[in-house]
């Protein structure tokens, strides 16, 4: 993965709510195991006309909004537990979600692939989707490790929450497995310790 420090970029207003994970990366795409090639067919059925022509009309067709930000409605991410939904995502190019609430699972999925969910109050939210109403290329920035949202255009900084063990993970772009590859030599002092007490428990019994 990607390390994720500090991000400054427009942002993609989506404001419907209880977008799922079907809306997200429609079931009929789910064919492949690699997390490659997804992006092309993100929110495909809202992006495609029946006749397979762009919709006009959904945002990601839009030639006004851009960037590596996506400002979500309530519940984004809710339905089945599809992990393709947070690669599909990131495979659009899309680096972080903002939302005032998120399904659990979607978050997880998205915080083990790179993406970072951002939750932030529906008041916040609110004055996010007017400053992109009013200025569609208005810039915001992404400070993972100060964990501080800011829209650059009005007085709006926001302090937000996340797992340390999961901000660290981004911050150095490990997942779950590079995470215990970089933890090797402390597992294999810790596995030595073990052993040597073992053996000193087993000797003071023999004895």
């Amino acid at each position: 993965m990607e390390k994720f420090q500090k991000i400054n970029s427009s942002a993609v207003p989506l404001p419907m709510e209880n977008t799922d994970t079907d809306q997200i990366i429609p079931a009929r795409f789910l064919k492949a195991t690699t997390r490659e090639g997804f992006g092309e067919n993100l929110f495909a059925d809202w992006r495609l006309a029946s006749d397979g022509s762009p919709n006009e009309n959904f945002v990601l067709n839009s030639k006004i909004y851009r960037g590596s930000i996506l400002i979500a409605g309530r519940n984004f991410g809710c339905g089945s537990s599809r992990e393709h939904a947070a690669w599909a995502l990131y495979d659009y190019g899309f680096r972080a979600v903002v939302s005032s609430f998120f399904a659990d699972i979607f978050k997880g999925n998205a915080l083990n692939n790179g993406l970072l969910p951002i939750t932030i109050t529906t008041a916040e939210l609110d004055q996010v989707f007017l400053a992109i109403e009013k200025n569609p290329l208005v810039q915001f920035e992404i400070d993972l490790e100060t964990q501080l949202f800011t829209c650059l255009d009005i007085d709006l900084k926001i302090k937000f929450e996340i797992n340390s063990y999961k901000r660290h993970c981004l911050l150095n772009g490990l997942d779950d497995t590079d995470f215990l590859v970089s933890q090797k030599v402390k597992i294999e002092a810790f596995e030595k310790r073990t052993n040597r007490m073992e053996q000193d428990c087993a000797a003071m019994q023999e004895s």
